[in-house]
């Protein structure tokens, strides 16, 4: 990042932050978004409550987006925050503060200690699979892989005894390429704890 991309991060007010961050549709993500972006401007630091608060919250909101998120976090987010709203000398604390409880308060930072990301949206939270019965063996998703992730072997016309194509987890970085290019919509999304599908 350069020096120029360091003074027009600082540049953005709070009411900026607040819109680029509802953009995202994960309720953590805009937080940790929020957060990241107060922290880089607008937070003057003058005030303890909002200073420690703000570094803490972003500690904790990064263990929830990184899967590692327990109840304990929970519970320090909603203090942070109550302490912020409560102890903040400015309107913007305040404001940052309330923007982290409203989103608490709908219950899905709970969905992410439990290991589900509703929104498909945190990586470490969700698997990509392909469905056996839909895929036709087209090849597209493999092509469309830089990272070796998709293995398989491509249709032939009078020939049988292919291998299905997969995803293999450790080497998918989540990118969505082979999503984009699956003509069939035979890669799906799902819980990487239970497994089953989530919203995009």
């Amino acid at each position: 990042m350069t020096e120029k991309d360091t003074m027009e991060r600082k540049e953005l007010k709070v009411e900026e932050i607040k819109t680029l961050a509802e953009e995202k549709t994960c309720p953590v993500q805009k937080a940790f978004f929020y957060i990241t972006e107060f922290l880089s401007g607008p937070m003057c630091g003058r005030c303890f409550p909002c200073a420690m608060g703000s570094y803490e919250a972003r500690i904790r909101l990064s263990h929830l987006i990184e899967g590692k998120g327990l109840e304990g976090d929970l519970f320090a987010l909603s203090r942070i925050a109550g302490e912020m709203l409560e102890a903040s000398m400015c309107k913007k604390g305040k404001d940052t503060a309330k923007f982290i409880l409203d989103w608490m308060e709908t219950g899905l930072y709970r969905e992410h200690i439990e290991g589900r990301c509703p929104d498909g949206r945190c990586a470490s939270l969700i698997e990509y699979r392909i469905v056996p019965d839909k895929c036709t063996m087209c090849g597209l998703c493999r092509d469309a892989c830089n990272y070796s992730a998709i293995f398989g072997e491509k249709k032939k016309p009078f020939l049988s005894g292919y291998l299905p194509f997969e995803i293999r987890r450790k080497k998918c970085v989540k990118c969505d390429a082979c999503r984009n290019v699956c003509p069939e919509e035979a890669i799906i999304i799902v819980g990487a704890k239970r497994g089953e599908p989530v919203g995009v």
